[in-house]
């Protein structure tokens, strides 16, 4: 089985429900929050480059411990930026665009 039919699929932006006002400020927060670990970012960004990837791979890209690496994991799927399996030993790990660019909606916002 290749590695991206390993994570459920990618959620639409359209399937999140819009958020403005103090919903929308506490979801930026809540969101930026997570993101606010140097390791989280470098995860996101390995995810984003690689569509998909084995954990054993994070592993390898950021430098961590695996453990270490698993829990920033188990962050990032719980607050959504994250999608996956766990098969065993080892983790499908996918991006999930939509949380992604809802995050990024937000944050623009606050150029307005």
């Amino acid at each position: 089985m290749g590695a991206k039919s390993c994570c459920p699929p990618a959620r639409r932006a359209s399937d999140l429900p819009p958020l403005t006002g103090p919903a929308g400020e506490r979801e930026l927060a809540r969101l930026a929050k997570v993101l606010g670990h140097p390791a989280r970012v470098r995860i996101v960004r390995f995810l984003r480059e690689h569509e998909s990837c084995v954990c054993g791979t994070i592993v390898d890209e950021v430098g961590l411990a695996q453990s270490t690496v698993s829990q920033h994991l188990k962050v990032l799927k719980a607050a959504g930026f994250v999608r996956g399996t766990v098969s065993g030993p080892s983790m499908c790990s996918c991006l999930e665009p939509a949380v992604l660019q809802r995050f990024e909606r937000l944050f623009r916002g606050l150029a307005r």
